[in-house]
C-alpha cells in the first residue's frame, strides 16, 4: 500500500510514518481520524483564528500561529493583532473538509481556536487542571463544583475532557456580551464555585500557592485558546478532547478517548452540538462580582515581584 492519496484534491505524503513518540500512531492514523470526525470538528473551527501545535519527524511540537507562505490558495485567513508581539498575525480558518486534511497533512495533531468569533466571544470557559501528581477524579469533583456554582447562577454548561489532565466546562453566551464583561463573569464564576468547596479547588494563580488543590482557571476569556472538542492532544495514545455527559464524568478517564476509539464511540452523533445549552444572558450580579475581583494574571505578576523584592531584602 502506496504511503502517500490525494483527498478531496490535498495531497496527503508520508502517511505511514510515525506520528510522534508514544503516539502508538502513524500520519495516516491522524489523518483518517479528521476525516472521520470532519462534521463535528469543524463547526467547533470554522470562523475562527486557528493555532495549531504540529510535530515534525525528530523534531519537539511546535505552535504555529502565522499561516505559512507555501500554504495554498484556498486555505482562508484573518488578519489579528497581537498585542503581546506588536504586529499583525495571518491565522488561518479551518472551515471546510481540504483545509482540515491540509492541515493533517502538515502535521497538525492539536487545533486551539480562538474562542471568539468575527471578534464577538462565544463562550464562558473555565479550563480545569489537577495539582501536579492529581488524578483525574480529583478534576471531575471540581467540575462539579463548577456546575453547581452554575446552577446557583442560572446558567448550564456543557464539559469536556481538555485531551490532557483536565477539563473544560463551556457556557455559551448570548451575542453582544462585551469582553471585558464576560471576563468578569468567568472570575465571578471561578470565586463562587471555588466557595462551594475551597478543599477541593482554588482560583490560586501562583502555582505554589495552590496546596495540592484543583486549579479553576478563569484567563480563558479574549485572546486565549483552548483545545477544541474533538482535537487530538500530543500526549501518550493520541487522546483526544472528548464531550461528556454531566452525568457520565464520574465513569470516564481521559485515556478512554483517543484517535483510535473515538469514532467509534461517536457512530453517527455529536455530542458537543447536543450537551450544549441554548446561548445565555450572564447574570448582572455575576458580572458585577466579576469586576470587584483582580485579574490573575495582573495580581500574579504584582506579587511575584512582591515576593522577589521580599526575597531580596531578607
Amino acid at each position: 500500500m502506496t504511503s502517500d492519496e490525494n483527498r478531496d484534491g490535498v495531497s496527503l505524503t508520508n502517511l505511514d510514518q510515525p506520528l510522534f513518540d508514544g503516539a502508538n500512531a502513524t500520519k495516516r492514523d491522524l489523518v483518517d481520524y479528521l476525516d472521520a470526525v470532519r462534521d463535528r470538528i469543524i463547526p467547533a473551527l470554522s470562523g475562527r483564528a486557528l493555532s495549531v501545535i504540529r510535530v515534525r519527524p525528530g523534531q519537539a511540537p511546535f505552535m504555529q500561529k502565522n499561516v505559512p507562505k507555501y500554504a495554498p490558495s484556498w486555505v482562508r485567513t484573518v488578519s489579528v493583532w497581537a498585542e503581546a508581539s506588536r504586529r499583525q498575525v495571518s491565522y488561518a480558518l479551518c472551515d471546510d473538509r481540504r483545509t482540515l486534511l491540509w492541515f493533517a497533512n502538515q502535521r497538525a495533531v492539536e487545533y486551539h481556536p480562538a474562542l471568539v468569533r468575527e471578534d464577538h466571544p462565544t463562550h464562558l470557559i473555565l479550563d480545569l487542571d489537577p495539582p501536579e501528581g492529581g488524578a483525574f477524579p480529583q478534576v471531575v469533583r471540581a467540575a462539579h463544583l463548577v456546575r453547581q456554582a452554575l446552577d446557583d447562577a442560572g446558567l448550564s454548561g456543557a464539559v469536556k475532557t481538555s485531551g490532557a489532565k483536565g477539563v473544560h466546562v463551556f457556557v455559551p453566551v448570548v451575542a453582544g456580551v462585551a469582553m471585558d464583561d464576560l471576563a468578569a463573569a468567568t472570575r465571578a464564576l471561578a470565586a463562587r464555585a471555588e466557595r462551594v468547596d475551597p478543599v477541593i479547588a482554588t482560583t490560586a494563580f501562583i502555582r505554589e500557592d495552590r496546596d495540592g488543590k484543583v486549579f479553576l482557571d478563569s484567563t480563558r476569556a479574549g485572546g486565549a485558546t483552548v483545545a477544541a472538542a474533538y482535537s487530538p492532544r500530543i500526549r501518550p495514545d493520541a487522546p483526544v478532547s472528548f464531550p461528556v455527559a454531566w452525568e457520565d464524568l464520574d465513569r470516564v478517564a481521559p485515556s478512554d478517548f483517543t484517535i483510535r476509539t473515538a469514532p467509534r464511540l461517536l457512530a453517527d452523533g455529536d455530542p458537543w452540538a447536543e450537551l450544549m445549552p441554548e446561548p445565555q444572558q450572564l447574570p448582572a450580579d455575576l458580572i458585577e462580582e466579576g469586576h470587584t475581583i483582580p485579574i490573575a494574571r495582573v495580581q500574579a505578576m504584582h506579587e511575584g515581584k512582591r515576593r522577589a523584592r521580599a526575597r531580596r531584602n531578607e
